[in-house]
């Protein structure tokens, strides 16, 4: 490999990381700041909910058209363009003086967030090549981990010392923006050369590119479950602390220690599938999960606190075993439509989750509501039957 393509794959993978951390930092930033909007308008749990789906509307309706133009030239220009979106949206909410226009710049930001996941899998898919591939992948899905632990931390430490929320989110935003015009600074002209989407490629195929509906179908199903119980368990978290006494910089901590376990978590249980396989890796998960949101109605704050990077890393993880099988049932030259369609599943279940749930939550109960979540975990281990390890994937393919 020549020294101008090492550049050009270092490039690509920081710009890739860079937009993941702070796309995925904005988003996690949800659930430290929807207790203190709640407050600030005097929110029920509904409209909680509802905040949150709004973003993840925007999100869901050009994750699909974005993945899509990944199949062009195009993706490092969207990204930053996605990274401005975000940053302007963030502005606005901190600068908002109604719920309305909260959940109008809640779009914008959503808007944003739609130009981020998709573009930089098919941009990593198609740079980095066999092992490399996988590496980057590991790196950029890390990176994601990491700017939702930096993003939260950052806003509960912060507001802890006494730093208006407002002006923490100011600063949390003009980084998406200053980081945007950074990408767009980074496109060199002979990158569409370099990028050249002409080249053949094996496995090529026309339309959507599944190469079995039928298991495609069972993950699209997984991945729908299993999101909407990541974002009901973390939208919920600090109000479940709040609702046991704890302050709110108690409660926002909690969301850091368990989204620092779903870090580790994402880590981790890449390896255990390699050894024990996906199936069997996805049910420990589910089983965990189901004995962490227990735990999480009965114990008491301080015992809480001890474990909840353990609750975070059950509940997390199995978006590794989920999001890693994607590529195994799409064609190569179809990657960015696949990886669109199923984060179009997940963002679909960061839409309607929370908010059904905090309609729950308003109408009986926030315990009770979790003891609804623990049904729908257990909703999910059917479909998991239904999936193969790695190696029967791509023998079948």
């Amino acid at each position: 490999m020549s020294a101008t393509s090492k550049n050009n794959h270092r490039t690509t993978l920081a710009a890739s990381c860079g937009a993941h951390l702070i796309q995925d930092g904005l988003v996690a930033l949800h659930y430290v700041l929807l207790p203190v909007l709640a407050q600030a308008f005097s929110l029920g749990y509904a409209q909680v909910g509802l905040l949150k789906g709004i973003g993840y509307t925007a999100t869901v309706l050009l994750e699909i058209p974005a993945g899509m133009a990944a199949e062009k030239r195009s993706e490092l220009p969207l990204m930053a363009f996605g990274l401005i979106c975000a940053g302007l949206g963030y502005l606005g909410v901190a600068m908002s003086p109604s719920f309305l226009v909260v959940a109008f710049f809640f779009l914008v930001a959503g808007a944003g967030a739609g130009f981020q996941h998709s573009l930089s899998s098919s941009l990593l898919v198609r740079t980095f090549k066999g092992p490399d591939r996988r590496r980057a992948l590991g790196h950029y899905n890390s990176a994601g981990d990491a700017g939702k632990l930096i993003f939260t931390g950052i806003f509960s430490l912060a507001t802890g010392a006494g730093i208006g929320w407002n002006w923490v989110v100011v600063a949390l935003a003009l980084t998406a923006i200053v980081f945007g015009f950074y990408i767009g600074q980074l496109i060199p002209r002979a990158y569409s050369d370099w990028q050249s989407k002409d080249t053949p490629t094996p496995h090529t195929s026309t339309g959507w590119g599944i190469l079995s509906g039928h298991r495609f179908s069972a993950l699209a199903i997984m991945v729908f479950l299993d999101s909407t119980v990541q974002a009901v368990f973390l939208t919920f978290l600090a109000f479940v602390l709040l609702s046991k006494g704890a302050s709110e910089g108690t409660a926002s901590f909690a969301v850091v220690l368990a989204l620092s376990g779903g870090m580790v978590g994402k880590f981790c249980c890449g390896h255990l599938a390699a050894r024990i396989g996906d199936r069997k890796t996805f049910g420990i998960l589910q089983v965990l999960t189901v004995f962490g949101i227990f735990a999480l109605i009965i114990l008491p704050v301080t015992s809480l606190m001890i474990i909840l990077p353990v609750i975070g890393l059950a509940v997390q993880g199995s978006s590794t075993v989920t999001y890693g099988s994607v590529s195994d049932f799409i064609a190569e030259n179809r990657q960015a439509r696949g990886y669109a369609l199923i984060y179009s599943f997940a963002n679909g279940a960061s839409i309607g989750g929370p908010f059904l749930f905090g309609l729950i939550a308003d109408f009986w109960s926030l315990h009770y509501a979790m003891w609804m979540l623990i049904a729908l975990i257990l909703l999910t281990l059917p479909f998991s039957a239904v999936l193969a390890n790695h190696r029967a994937i791509k023998d079948l393919a």
